[in-house]
Order: C-alpha cells, then structure tokens, then sequence
C-alpha cells in the first residue's frame, strides 16, 4: 500500500473533480487510458465495463512489462489494494446477518485487551467505527512501505504495535479519518468469530458463490501473481525511474488490502453487492449509511464509498492502493459497472484525478 493512501489525499479521489473526455463517441474509454499512457506517464493500463445486462467490453494501453514492451493482458489480473476492505465488510456484515455479532458490539468484546492507545480504547470503540473509519485508530501504513517493498512477511499483530505507538486521530467516534489498521481489526474479529482464516471465509461467501474465478486472497509469502498480468512499478518521485514491483509481499495489507483479482471480476462483484445477493436488506442499508469525508462531497459507508457523478446521482465502489497498482471503479444508478487499473502507484495525484474523471466518464456516457 503506497503512502498516497493516507487521509490527505485518501488514494480514493475524493477531492477528485471529472476530467473532460468526449462523451458518447465508441472509443472515449480507450482514448481515457491512451491519455493515461501517454500524458501521465503510466507504464500500461486496463479496464472493463461492464453493462446492466452483463455485456462487457475490455481495453488496454501501454505496455505490460517496460523491459521487454510486451502488450497489457487483457483483463488481466492486478492487486486492487484497498477494494479488499469491501470483501472484509461483506463478511462482517454476513456475520451480523447470522447474529454472531452486532455492528454496536464493542471491539473489546471480540478482541479483550488488544485495543489500547493514546485517546483511543476498544471498550468505547464498535464495530460499526472500525468499518466507517470513525474510530479514531492510527493507521501504520506509513511504516509497512518498506517491508512490502522486500517481500518481507508481516503478520496483524505488527501492524497493530506500529499504529498504536501512535495517538488517536479523533475521539468524538463520528470524524472520519481512513485508517488501514480498522479493518485488520474488523479481520481478526472475523477469524475469531468463524475460527477460520479471512481469506478461506472471503473464499466461502464471496468468491465462490459469485463465480469470482480469477479472485484471490494470496497465501502467506506468496509474492507472485498466479495468472496472466501486467507488471506493476512504483515512483519515489514524479519524473523518477520506474522500479519494477510486481513481486512483493502484500501482508501488510491483510485485510485491508492483499487481494489479486481482474477488472471484469470486481465488476460482477459490485454488481452483485449492489443488487443485495450478498447482504439481507438490514446490513445492506447499513453499510450504504455514510459519513462524510471532510472537504469532499463523498461518502464513506461501510466499506463502501458514494461518489457523486457529473451527470447525475453518484455511484458506489471503492478503490485501491498497493505498491505497483492503482484501480478506480464502481456502478452506477444504472447497473453499469466500471473498473479501470494502471500499472504504477502514481507519485503524482494528478494521475489519480485522471483516473477518476475516467471512472466517471464511462458511467455517465
């Protein structure tokens, strides 16, 4: 998980304003991600839109491999970094929906004696502030850069020591403030509860049963990509070298954020979270109840993000981060789905806004 992902900037686009594309010509998606190529620089791009009927078509840009120029798979798979927190929510929420738990339980009654911090405990924080961000919990992922960069394992109880050495963002439990280290915690307390691992239970209620084939969880210190991908690559700066990062540890991430999956794959499953097959309507109205993200007009619900549309009612999704990667997508008020991904983390937001004008151009044509 690139730094970018921190609540200034959020890697969400919420400050994000659309980027004119022509509208209602046939290629406007691909001229978007020949842009994206050429003028911001991304080493390769892909997308996939996907109608209300399940008709989809798949584009690409760029190059999917700088040292050889070999061309962007097709769909290929990427790691979409925080859109994990939406397959971590939806299990949650399942769990809620069984009566295992209750969205106003106390982290403390699931997870005893683990929450403690400056201005900040797990007796007065719920479950429901851990996936609405409202916690107050410090993230950690300014310190994990590293270790993701170097292949180097990194389980859930190192992430916490590193966020809790710092102070709490905000006390009041209702100030958003986008924090990677809720949602490990959101994860533990679904393993605790299910007595089996996140990735084996995103497996069982998400994956499978939507037919997500190309949608996986990586195992521990698995640092490759299993099917056909473009290679990622990171910036420390914009105008610098590209390093190639495609093989990386994503631990780190866990629950907030490892996930390998393909545009056409995250399609179907907004698509379906969207239409209720996932959730029964109580859970499905809470996690479409947002908060506000301050100096925006988005909204974070519970795991999932609203984002106004230039033309129109907004559109539901999320987005992600990690090293070598950044993917933007969502659906619209009618069913159409989009996701797009570059293959770099981008060190310049100029690129994220590029990104999400696309997003909102492909929706709203």
């Amino acid at each position: 998980m690139a730094a970018a992902v921190a609540v200034g900037a959020l890697a969400l686009g919420v400050a994000a304003q659309p980027v004119a594309f022509a509208a209602g010509r046939p290629d406007s998606v691909q001229r978007g991600l020949d842009g994206l190529v050429r003028e911001a620089g991304v080493p390769g791009a892909l997308a996939t839109v996907t109608e209300g009927s399940g008709r989809s078509r798949t584009y690409t840009a760029g190059v999917g491999d700088v040292a050889t120029g070999a061309g962007v798979p097709r769909d290929g798979q990427v790691r979409i970094g925080s859109n994990t927190k939406v397959f971590t929510a939806v299990v949650v929420l399942q769990l809620v929906g069984e009566g295992r738990l209750r969205l106003d339980d106390r982290v403390e009654d699931h997870l005893p004696g683990v929450v403690r911090g400056e201005g900040f405990d797990g007796r007065t924080i719920t479950v429901r502030q851990l996936l609405q961000h409202t916690s107050g919990i410090p993230d950690y992922e300014a310190e994990v850069g590293e270790a993701i960069e170097r292949g180097r394992y990194v389980e859930p109880r190192e992430v916490l020591e590193i966020a809790f050495r710092h102070p709490a963002t905000s006390t009041d439990g209702k100030t958003f403030h986008y924090s990677n280290t809720n949602y490990v915690l959101a994860g533990l307390i679904a393993e605790k509860l299910t007595r089996r691992s996140l990735a084996s239970e995103i497996d069982r209620r998400v994956v499978k049963p939507l037919g997500l084939g190309h949608t996986y969880f990586p195992a521990p210190r698995d640092r490759g990509i299993r099917e056909a991908h473009p290679h990622g690559y990171h910036q420390d700066a914009v105008g610098g070298p590209l390093r190639d990062v495609t093989a990386i540890d994503p631990s780190a991430a866990w629950a907030a954020g490892q996930m390998v999956s393909t545009n056409s794959d995250m399609n179907r499953f907004f698509g379906a979270l969207l239409e209720g097959r996932l959730l029964r309507p109580q859970e499905q109205r809470a996690m479409r109840t947002t908060v506000p993200v301050e100096g925006s007009d988005v909204g974070y619900g519970l795991g999932l993000i609203s984002r106004p549309l230039s033309c129109g009612g907004v559109y539901w999704g999320h987005g992600g981060d990690i090293a070598g990667f950044e993917t933007r997508g969502g659906v619209g008020p009618d069913g159409r789905a989009v996701n797009i991904a570059v293959t770099t983390d981008p060190a310049d937001y100029k690129v994220t806004r590029r990104l999400e004008g696309l997003v909102d151009e492909a929706l709203c044509r």
